[in-house]
């Protein structure tokens, strides 16, 4: 039920290592949120045409959503923790990403042909 999803502009050949970024997320995430890793699903997009600020230097957007709430100390420590992921293995700056977070019903989220 958790998901991070990357968007970024970077293109695919200046990452060294996308499964390795994919599973350190996917840890992280059931880490920060409780919740088993089993559950938890990861998304790379990489050379999105992206701007930001007016320029298109590198950027990043991140989308993180549960199902539950999920409380301001957690969203600020997700925010400090993926910030600097994503600054250290994309080199992209912190200022230059975005993260949403959005708690979801668990009415509005499908896996295995059912709800939760």
């Amino acid at each position: 039920m958790p998901l991070i999803k990357v968007q970024t502009s970077i293109s695919a050949s200046q990452i060294a290592d996308v499964e390795s970024l994919l599973l350190s997320l996917s840890a992280k995430l059931a880490q920060h949120l409780g919740k088993p890793e089993s559950y938890v699903m990861t998304i790379f997009e990489p050379e999105i045409p992206m701007t930001f600020a007016g320029t298109t230097e590198p950027v990043s957007y991140i989308e993180i959503k549960n199902i539950g709430t999920m409380k301001p100390d957690q969203t600020a420590a997700m925010s400090q923790d993926f910030c600097q992921q994503i600054s250290q293995t994309l080199g992209v700056p912190k200022n230059r990403i975005y993260i949403e977070f959005t708690d979801v019903k668990g009415s509005m989220w499908g896996w295995n042909s059912a709800t939760f």
